[in-house]
């Protein structure tokens, strides 16, 4: 079973293991929102109902060490589109490639990764874009920060929890594109 989080200002930011949501209620670092009316957690002496949906208490820190590299903060760095043609590429089709390919010496890093569809990086291939033939939109480095509202990397689907529906529901209603 897993716990949806919430930020303080009730954001969904990510899902934990329901042992992880108790650790961190425990911890005193978030307050129970919601619970499932059917789990619960037991010990010898005690029983609660397993959160299914919990909240930090005080505003989540970011670290020093800036934007974390990942896949997700990669494809949200080039707004969701190929840096070679620019067409908009859904999470499931962007491909990852390196500017510079591992092949030739190039490093698997922000300066070197870009979000690229499956037609131009099959076009690019092995090469560099000079040698293919492709321009780049933009020069790839590590972002200072990512906008706030594309963190919220899921929706609610079929099969969660009901009791996530209020807290993903208004998310989608806010970020799903609009047609002109």
């Amino acid at each position: 079973m897993e716990t949806l989080v919430l930020s303080q200002s009730y954001e969904p930011v990510a899902r934990v293991p329901w042992q992880r949501a108790v650790m961190l209620i425990f911890q005193g670092k978030v307050e129970v929102v919601e619970e499932y009316e059917d789990r619960f957690v037991r010990s010898v002496t005690v029983a609660v109902k397993m959160p299914s949906v919990i909240r930090f208490i005080r505003g989540l820190r970011r670290g020093p060490k800036g934007v974390k590299f990942s896949r997700e903060n990669v494809y949200l760095r080039d707004n969701c589109r190929c840096q070679y043609c620019g067409s908009k590429v859904s999470r499931p089709e962007a491909t990852y490639d390196h500017v510079l390919p591992r092949a030739q010496g190039g490093k698997t890093c922000w300066e070197n990764v870009v979000i690229a569809c499956v037609p131009c990086n099959q076009k690019k291939g092995n090469r560099t874009p000079v040698v293919a033939k492709m321009a780049l939109r933009s020069t790839p480095a590590k972002p200072k920060k990512l906008p706030e509202a594309l963190h919220l990397t899921f929706l609610f689907e079929k099969g969660m929890p009901v009791s996530w529906a209020k807290f993903l529901g208004d998310m989608a209603y806010w970020h799903v594109e609009l047609e002109e």
